[in-house]
């Protein structure tokens, strides 16, 4: 299997392992060695799951106003933690392409690997609750004929996703392609660069 196809493996078992406990605070071990992209790839794409249903609780529409507030500002923690996980990921192809011999016609992709990969680990996600969807008892022939035929652009869409990665990661060990890393700098989360946060101290 390689790589690509692999970490959508990984974050296949990681969304199935989120829901065998369908609680948005329960804890698990990560099953894989610290320090390998593995280990990396599951932590990353159990952030996506519990995000995901952070985002479902919210938007119920009887939530309480201040345990929505909670849940916003939680939600930005995510946000924060999973665009610090993908670029841990960019720093790891970083290293391991670092010595490659980059074409002096060799072009830049739109996005880095690491980012792929968090498209590729949502999109984990979709497959596997619209693939609910179709299985529901409850649901109108209507709803469930739509669901199915989600379902197969999203399974097209894995197919295309995980050629493209492995093809980019290729190019970029060949010196076809080459990376830049920009790091994200959200700048509502930075205290310096929030007005509104910083407006508060004076």
């Amino acid at each position: 299997m390689d790589f690509a196809n692999n970490c959508f493996k990984i974050f296949e078992d990681t969304t199935k392992e989120y829901h065998r406990h369908d609680n948005v605070d329960a804890k698990v071990e990560n099953p894989f060695a610290p320090g390998t992209i593995e280990h990396t790839l599951f932590a990353k794409n159990w952030i996506d799951a519990v995000q995901w249903h952070l985002e479902d609780i919210i938007r119920d529409p009887n939530i309480d106003p201040v345990e929505a507030l909670a849940l916003k500002r939680r939600i930005d923690k995510s946000n924060q933690d999973r665009t610090d996980m993908v670029e841990e990921l960019d720093t790891y192809f970083r290293e391991k392409y670092k010595d490659v011999n980059v074409a002096a016609d060799a072009t830049i992709n739109t996005e880095s690997p690491a980012w792929a990969l968090d498209r590729l680990s949502i999109l984990a996600l979709k497959i596997y609750h619209m693939q609910a969807e179709v299985d529901r008892t409850d649901a109108t022939e209507e709803h469930l004929a739509k669901c199915r035929g989600k379902l197969a652009v999203l399974l097209e869409q894995r197919g295309d996703l995980t050629t493209a990665i492995s093809q980019l990661l290729d190019d970029i060990a060949a010196g076809k392609k080459y990376m830049k890393v920009y790091r994200q700098m959200k700048m509502y989360n930075d205290p310096a660069t929030n007005p509104v946060l910083y407006g508060n101290k004076q």
